[in-house]
């Protein structure tokens, strides 16, 4: 259980990476790959949960200040971001599967991984709200934990 040092380390961005090769490998398929509107759509928002987790600045001024209020705040924002981009991912899932692009199991690969990589995102929130911000970070199995920082 080590202090998270990269974002690749966060289970919720590897998760996200995962549903993005997804996302990307059923949307090059058949009619899918024809329908740009959707494809693109869906496309953007798993990149998008991937990049508002990872994001960099948010990330880097984390760790170097050990959760300044402000910084810690900025981080949950971004961290809703993603949040909000799987819920429209799974929003847009429902719209394949009923334009024929999605067969059920698809769907519900799609589905079950943008809803694991949201209720992983919502732990890492509450996490980062309920402790102090003179804490450090570390995370296991999805479960983040607090190191205190001696003065």
């Amino acid at each position: 259980m080590a202090t998270i040092k990269r974002f690749e380390e966060i289970e919720a961005w590897q998760t996200a990476r995962e549903l993005t090769r997804l996302v990307y490998a059923l949307s090059n398929e058949g009619a899918f790959a024809r329908d740009f509107g959707l494809r693109d759509q869906m496309r953007r928002a798993a990149v998008s949960i991937l990049s508002n987790i990872a994001d960099s600045e948010a990330l880097a001024s984390l760790r170097a200040s050990g959760f300044e209020s402000r910084t810690q705040a900025l981080f949950i924002e971004f961290l809703g971001r993603a949040k909000g981009s799987a819920g429209e991912l799974r929003s847009q899932a429902y719209v394949a599967l009923d334009a024929g692009y999605f067969n059920q199991p698809q769907f519900t690969q799609v589905f079950n991984l943008s809803e694991k990589c949201s209720r992983q995102i919502t732990g890492f929130i509450t996490y980062l709200k309920a402790y102090p911000t003179n804490n450090r970070l570390r995370e296991s199995k999805g479960e983040y934990y607090i190191d205190t920082v001696e003065s």
